[in-house]
């Protein structure tokens, strides 16, 4: 049996067992189900443990892997402009569409505060939400192993961020050995991840059992419309944003490379891996599209490594529904922060089935929002994963053709300057 098919049959077994129980016609489970309720807690903290040291060795990996800056020149510096942009794009179009549909999800209030009073959370008491100012201040950790032990994300994500670049300053002697440290806690660390993952089922029944119990039949509606708005925003992304780019910037005939797109597209949708439609977006870019070998040689692959706008929409969505879930408010200060962490964590979003609820952790904890709601989300992950790997493919696409008629034109004027 399928692993995904496996986790949605956990869903839906907890919501079984939990709405019997919301109906009085199980209440002998009650007991049981508070049991599960603290096994799906312990779930979650075998996921938490493993963030911290997955974020900072990802990042300094990450960053330490990347080609050198004099070789990638002129085109490393406009792809990661592109990047940025395309994935603060995704990160606004989620909140300004996606917050509005979120609001109008319908929960019972006295079973969201049932809910709100048994969940754990992390980091500062709600309300407590920092000023502008000094969100800005604390974006530099006084000490980033207190940051790390008390869950600060951010102020570690922009150390790891600095002590990645100091690394490539450094003697490539001494640079070498503590890079293959850090990538084997990287591998060690996605190991133990993958251990995690995979007691899903198990996890997601657990998870599912309470909340069905507190919530009854409004827990089915609200998953289904979350995943609804999804889907629906990393559509709108993707035709109002990633197409239209191609367009205007690559000045890309629509018809003839929306019809050439459709494959990588359709291996994206059903493998659920960027990396899988890697092959399809470098033949398309190389035998359909001719476009430069510098595009479908380095700009594709660097893109399928590190690129995800769809990560962008599905973890500030994510992050808006637990909210909402739990009845926990988020001011302007947590939306930005739940952005800013949502853009740096989506280019550490690892290759492994699950791996972006993992990365999903980092943007809960910014805003103190219970990460028990995770073990919720990763029951319909299957169906959401396949509308963000397509918009992550689609993504790709894009940045090659607006990063391809920059590269046509560098080319033209070197052709010419030699003559």
């Amino acid at each position: 049996m399928p692993f995904a098919l496996k986790v949605l049959l956990g869903l839906a077994a907890g919501f079984a067992v939990g709405l019997a129980i919301a109906g009085g016609g199980a209440e002998f489970l009650a007991p049981g189900a508070r049991v599960l309720e603290v096994l799906g807690t312990m779930w979650i903290a075998a996921i938490r443990m493993t963030v911290i040291p997955l974020v900072v060795s990802s990042l300094i990996a990450g960053v330490n892997r990347a080609p050198n800056p004099a070789t990638i020149g002129r085109l490393g510096g406009r792809a990661l402009t592109f990047f940025l942009v395309a994935t603060a794009l995704a990160a606004v179009m989620a909140i300004l569409v996606g917050a509005p549909l979120m609001a109008r999800i319908t929960l019972d209030p006295a079973a969201v505060a049932a809910l709100r009073a048994t969940a754990s959370t992390t980091g500062a008491p709600a309300g407590s939400m920092p000023t502008v100012s000094q969100w800005f201040i604390d974006l530099v950790p006084l000490n980033p192993v207190k940051a790390a032990a008390d869950g600060a994300m951010l102020p570690l994500i922009t150390f790891s961020l600095a002590f990645a670049i100091a690394i490539t300053r450094i003697d490539d002697a001494r640079r070498a050995p503590l890079i293959a440290v850090v990538e084997a806690i990287q591998d060690a660390t996605l190991r133990l991840v993958r251990w995690v993952i995979d007691t899903a089922p198990y996890g997601v029944f657990a998870l599912a059992v309470p909340l069905a119990a507190k919530l009854g039949l409004s827990a089915v509606g609200a998953l289904a419309g979350y995943t609804v708005i999804v889907c629906g925003v990393s559509v709108l992304y993707c035709a109002t944003v990633l197409y239209p780019a191609a367009v205007l910037l690559g000045r890309a005939p629509l018809a003839s490379f929306a019809r050439v797109w459709l494959t990588p597209q359709a291996v994206a949708f059903s493998a659920r891996s960027s990396m899988a439609a890697l092959p399809a977006m470098i033949e398309v870019a190389r035998d359909k599209l001719k476009l430069p070998a510098s595009i479908h040689g380095f700009l594709i692959p660097l893109a399928a490594s590190t690129f995800r706008p769809g990560a962008g929409v599905g973890q500030i969505l994510g992050a808006l529904f637990i909210a909402r879930l739990y009845g926990v408010p988020i001011g302007a200060g947590g939306l930005a922060a739940i952005c800013a962490t949502a853009l740096v964590t989506s280019f550490s979003v690892p290759g492994i089935p699950g791996g972006s609820i993992v990365a999903m952790v980092p943007v809960l904890m910014v805003v103190n929002l219970p990460v028990e709601g995770i073990g919720i989300l990763l029951g319909v992950d299957t169906i959401l994963d396949m509308f963000r790997t397509t918009t992550n493919t689609t993504g790709h696409m894009s940045a090659a053709m607006v990063l391809a008629r920059g590269e046509r034109e560098a080319e033209g004027a070197a052709a010419a300057d030699v003559r």
